[in-house]
C-alpha cells in the first residue's frame, strides 16, 4: 500500500473524528449549560453498561476480518450473523437487568432509560461488519459521512429535547438518534451486504484469534468503567458528572488523533506483518509523530483548564478542573500504547495482546482498590499511575518482536515532551494576570503555539521536520503555488 492512499485514509478518519468530536463538543457545552451535573451522573451510571456490552459486539471478530489477509463474503456474513445474534440476546439481558441496576444505585426512573438506551446494543450490532468492511478496504471517507449526519441529527434532537425541560430522556433521545443514523448512513453508502451463507469452521478460525482481542478488550473496558459504577455508589452524581466532564476535554483529543491513528495503523501494519523492519519502521513513526502532536495539546489544555471551564461551561463545572489536569497527563502516553498494541496485533500475537491486558488489570484493580476509599480525586491519581507503568508493560514484547524496545522509544519521545513542558511553563502564568476568560485561552495558545514550532524549528526536532515535509505540498497547493 502506497503511503498516499495511508496518509489520505487517515486524514479522512481524522477528519471524521474532528467533525463528530467539533458537534459533539459544541452540543454537550450547551447541554451543560441546560442541564444539572446531577443528570449526566445518573447517564453515565447507565452508560456504563451499555459501554462494557458493547465490547461484545465493537471487538475481537472485526479485527479478525481486518487482520485476516484473505477475508471473504463468508467470512464477513458469519460475523454479521453471529453479531446479530449476540446483540439481540445482550438487550434481552439488559431489558431484564433493568430493574435491578436501578434498585442498586436506588433510582427507581433509571429502570425505562436502561431499556431504551439499551436498544443501541442491536443498532450498534447491524453497523459492526459494514465498519470492519470499511476498515479492511480502506474506505474511511465512508466513516465522515456516516458519523457526522448521525452526530448532527443528534445534536438537534438532544438541544431541543433538553430546552423543552426534558432532562435524561434528552441524552438518552441523542444517543439513540446518532447511532441509529451513524449505522442507516453506513447502509446506504458501502456496497458489501449479507449473504446467505454461513460457516462455524470459519466462525471458529476468526474466533480463535479474535477472542483474545475481545477478552482483552472487554477487560479493558470494564476496567476503565469500574471507577464511573464505585464513584456513583461511594459518592455521588455530582462528583461522578465532575469527574467525567474533566475526561471530557482530553478525551476529546485523544479520540481525534490517537483513534485516526488507530483505524489506520492496524490494517496498513497487518497488510505488512511480513516485514518487521517496516512495521518497526511504521511503530517508530507513529510514537515519534503522535506523540509530537499529543503532548503540547495535553500539557497546554492543562495550563488552560480554569478558564476554559469558566468560560465554557460557568463556574459550575469549576470543580472538574483537578480531573481534566490529571487526564491530561494520562492521555499524553496514550500513543505510545497505541503503536505498541497496534504492532503485537499485526504480527498476529493476540496471545501477547491479552497477557499484556491481564498484567495492567491487575496492577490497575490493585491502584483502584487501594484509593477508592480515599475519595475521588485519589482514584484519578492512581491512573497516572498506571499510565506510566503500563507504557513499560505495552512496550516489553516489542524489544523481542520488533527490536523496538521502550528506552529506544522514550529517546524518540523525549524532545517533544520536553519542549511541551518549557511551553507549559510559559503560558501557566499568564493566568495570574487576571484577564477576561477568553482574553486568557486566546494569549495562551498564541503564545504555546509560538513557542512550541519556534522551537521545534530552532531545535530542529525530527517530527516537525517530517510534519512540515508531509504538509508542504497541500500548503502549496492550496497557496496556488507548483
Amino acid at each position: 500500500m502506497s503511503n498516499k492512499k495511508v496518509v489520505t485514509n487517515f486524514f479522512w478518519r481524522f477528519a471524521e473524528r474532528c467533525g463528530a468530536q467539533l458537534v459533539t463538543f459544541i452540543v454537550s457545552i450547551i447541554l451543560a449549560r441546560l442541564l444539572d451535573p446531577e443528570v449526566y451522573g445518573t447517564i453515565a451510571l447507565v452508560t456504563v453498561f451499555i459501554t462494557i456490552l458493547n465490547v461484545f459486539i465493537d471487538s475481537g471478530m472485526a479485527n479478525s476480518l481486518i487482520q485476516k489477509k484473505n477475508s471473504d463474503d463468508l467470512d464477513f456474513s458469519t460475523v454479521f450473523y453471529f453479531n446479530i445474534t449476540v446483540c439481540t440476546a445482550l438487550y434481552i439481558l439488559m431489558f431484564l437487568a433493568a430493574p435491578l441496576i436501578a434498585a442498586f444505585y436506588e433510582i427507581p426512573e433509571l429502570t425505562p432509560v436502561v431499556r431504551v438506551l439499551s436498544l443501541t446494543l442491536i443498532i450498534s450490532g447491524l453497523k459492526n461488519v459494514q465498519q470492519a468492511y470499511v476498515s479492511k478496504t480502506m474506505q474511511f471517507k465512508r466513516f465522515f459521512f456516516a458519523t457526522l449526519g448521525g452526530t448532527i441529527g443528534a445534536a438537534v434532537v438532544g438541544i431541543f429535547m433538553a430546552y423543552k425541560g426534558m432532562g435524561i430522556w434528552a441524552l438518552v433521545a441523542q444517543q439513540l438518534f446518532n447511532t441509529t443514523v451513524d449505522t442507516l448512513v453506513l447502509w446506504i453508502t458501502v456496497r458489501w451486504r449479507p449473504k446467505r451463507m454461513f460457516s462455524f469452521e470459519r466462525l471458529k478460525s476468526l474466533f480463535g484469534y479474535g477472542w483474545k482481542l475481545l477478552a482483552s478488550a472487554l477487560l479493558n473496558t470494564v476496567y476503565n468503567n469500574i471507577r464511573q459504577l464505585i464513584i456513583g455508589k461511594l459518592y455521588s452524581s455530582a462528583d461522578l458528572a465532575y469527574f467525567n466532564r474533566g475526561k471530557q476535554f482530553p478525551n476529546l483529543i485523544i479520540t481525534n488523533v490517537n483513534t485516526s491513528i488507530d483505524s489506520v495503523l492496524l490494517p496498513t501494519m497487518s497488510q505488512q506483518q511480513d516485514d518487521v523492519s517496516r512495521v518497526k519502521n511504521m511503530t517508530r513513526r507513529a510514537i515519534k509523530t503522535s506523540t509530537y502532536i499529543m503532548a503540547p495539546l495535553m500539557i497546554g489544555l492543562a495550563c488552560c483548564a480554569v478558564p476554559l471551564i469558566s468560560w465554557l461551561l460557568t463556574d459550575k463545572w469549576l470543580p472538574s478542573v483537578p480531573f481534566m489536569r490529571i487526564m491530561c497527563v494520562t492521555c499524553l502516553f496514550y500513543p505510545i500504547h497505541t503503536a505498541n498494541l497496534n504492532a503485537i496485533k499485526a504480527m498476529g500475537r493476540s496471545d501477547i495482546y491479552l497477557k499484556l491486558e491481564v498484567m495492567k488489570k491487575v496492577l490497575g484493580t490493585l491502584l483502584l482498590l487501594g484509593t477508592m476509599w480515599f475519595g475521588v480525586y485519589a482514584m484519578a491519581y492512581s491512573l497516572i499511575v498506571e499510565s506510566l507503568i503500563s507504557q513499560v508493560i505495552n512496550a516489553s514484547p516489542n524489544k523481542k518482536l520488533l527490536d523496538y524496545g521502550y528506552g529506544e522509544q522514550l529517546k524518540d519521545i523525549m524532545p517533544g515532551i520536553l519542549l511541551s513542558l518549557f511551553m507549559g511553563a510559559c503560558i501557566l502564568p499568564i493566568t495570574l494576570l487576571k484577564m477576561p476568560s477568553i482574553v486568557t485561552i486566546l494569549l495562551q495558545v498564541l503564545v504555546g503555539a509560538i513557542v512550541y514550532i519556534g522551537g521545534s524549528a530552532v531545535l530542529k526536532i525530527e517530527a516537525f521536520e517530517y510534519l512540515w515535509r508531509a504538509a508542504s505540498p497541500a500548503v502549496r497547493r492550496l497557496m496556488g503555488k507548483p
